[in-house]
């Protein structure tokens, strides 16, 4: 019996070594180029933790805020900003928990998301702003939008979440799985395994693009870079987004804000058509407009499209 005892320990604990190793490992790979750093940073010293952030260009205040999915960052507008920078004041964001922001071991929310964006703009920018948002992001920016509606002022919403997905709370099941997540060394593997470079293709080629001849061995790259600079916190926002924390149910919000919103849907984006006409219902003064052969980045897949469309909306010259 002691020697079965002796044997299960050795074995449990070469496991739990390897995987250690292989934590390790991969996360140096994937950050080895460190392609999100460069001269441009900026950090704002929010009360949670450093926001990393870009400013570029001249003219009126433009916020850009990715999504929630792992790897995202401010590289999601990269092939926009440049030519917004003649109209603009440019504001590209990584959020608390993603990019090169800090990623404290904590409970991510959309509230959470809300204040910071809230205090950005109030403390950062100081003037009200116009905010370019995609996906599982959107919920948060209407509602700071609703709660402060002298920080923002035109909204632009990328393929925004469905209404009913956006209603889910934390259920048991989640609530496990966050926690799973968050477990040392073996949360820190199935982290690894769940957001590795073979399901960050897999996402670009089912869900982000509908063109796979648009994706680039970059994007990829820097998507890796984003999910795992910061080492082993970088998971603590994923187990928050996969545990459900960061939804929120903004119906009343919705119906009652009087800001000018255009809402952009990639036209091959699933069930997008029927998404943006449930928000329509809740607010009837929203515009839509879809970008031909896009999903759900469009920014990245159809720039051009993306841009004409943005300039219109903002009224660039």
């Amino acid at each position: 019996m002691n020697k079965k005892l002796t044997t299960a320990i050795i074995l449990t604990g070469s496991s739990v070594a390897a995987m250690h190793v292989i934590n390790r490992v991969h996360s140096s790979v994937c950050t080895a180029k460190s392609l999100l750093r460069n001269s441009e940073n900026r950090y704002y010293e929010w009360r949670f933790g450093k926001v990393r952030y870009q400013k570029k260009g001249n003219g009126s205040p433009l916020l850009l805020i990715h999504d929630l999915t792992a790897g995202s960052s401010n590289y999601e507008y990269h092939r926009l900003i440049n030519n917004l920078t003649e109209n603009h004041e440019i504001y590209s964001i990584d959020l608390l928990g993603y990019g090169l922001s800090d990623k404290p071991p904590i409970t991510y929310t959309g509230n959470l998301y809300e204040q910071l964006i809230s205090d950005f703009i109030m403390n950062v920018i100081k003037r009200k702003t116009s905010v370019v948002v995609t996906g599982e992001s959107v919920p948060f920016v209407l509602l700071a939008c609703h709660n402060n509606p002298e920080f923002i002022n035109k909204i632009i919403c990328i393929n925004p979440q469905d209404l009913y997905l956006q209603n889910q709370i934390p259920s048991k099941q989640t609530r496990l799985m966050k926690f799973f997540l968050e477990i040392p060394i073996l949360g820190t593997f199935t982290y690894h395994v769940l957001t590795n470079r073979l399901t960050v293709e897999k996402m670009f080629q089912i869900q982000y693009f509908c063109r796979l001849d648009e994706i680039r061995d970059k994007y990829i790259a820097n998507y890796l870079d984003g999910a795992y600079a910061g080492g082993y916190n970088s998971k603590f926002a994923f187990a928050s987004y996969v545990g459900k924390y960061m939804t929120l149910n903004i119906l009343r919000e919705l119906k009652e804000i009087d800001n000018s919103i255009l809402m952009i849907g990639g036209e091959r984006e699933r069930d997008i058509y029927i998404t943006i006409e449930n928000y329509k219902y809740y607010n009837p003064a929203i515009e839509e407009v879809y970008i031909p052969n896009a999903k759900h980045l469009p920014q990245l897949e159809a720039p051009d499209e993306m841009l004409e469309q943005i300039k219109i909306f903002l009224c660039d010259k």
